[in-house]
């Protein structure tokens, strides 16, 4: 199964997800899937699998988000982690992700430089739910017994 998505307040950004019959996911798959993003010009993809992902694989993929090959992107996701809806649970706290701009503001108002926020890493959970990239703030807001509500910000590495 294969749909195509795209954001509400920019039609111009688009994601194709696949749901693969093959079991465990090769190259061929990820070929066909490439193949289908070029020729409806979509930049973004996301694989949702059952089984597991031949080693092969999961190469091509990270040659295919290096930074030299930015003319597509795809992740992936197992079946098993999208079973519960990691963000709504009780212990995981709002994360919001900002924008270029709203990034600027940030490290302006506190005069910081990038390199001095927390870090949040690619493959964290709610990173890969988010669709962080390298770069990316994210808010979190946690509420804390002591101060009432506690917000920090995390730099995507």
């Amino acid at each position: 199964m294969m749909f195509q998505v795209q954001k509400n307040d920019n039609p111009n950004e688009q994601l194709l997800v696949v749901f693969p019959d093959d079991k465990p996911v090769g190259v061929k798959t990820l070929k066909a899937l490439c193949q289908r993003m070029l020729d409806t010009k979509v930049s973004r993809g996301i694989v949702v699998f059952s089984g597991t992902m031949t080693a092969a694989a999961n190469k091509a993929i990270q040659v295919i988000n290096t930074k030299e090959n930015r003319s597509y992107e795809i992740d992936t996701f197992s079946e098993a982690d999208l079973m519960v809806n990691i963000t709504h649970h009780q212990l995981v706290p709002k994360h919001y992700v900002l924008s270029e701009e709203e990034k600027k503001t940030l490290l302006a108002k506190y005069r910081l430089k990038e390199t001095q926020l927390p870090r949040i890493q690619t493959t964290d959970p709610v990173a890969k739910y988010y669709g962080l990239k390298r770069g990316q703030v994210v808010k979190i807001i946690r509420s804390s017994e002591t101060s009432g509500r506690y917000v920090t910000y995390r730099l995507c590495f």
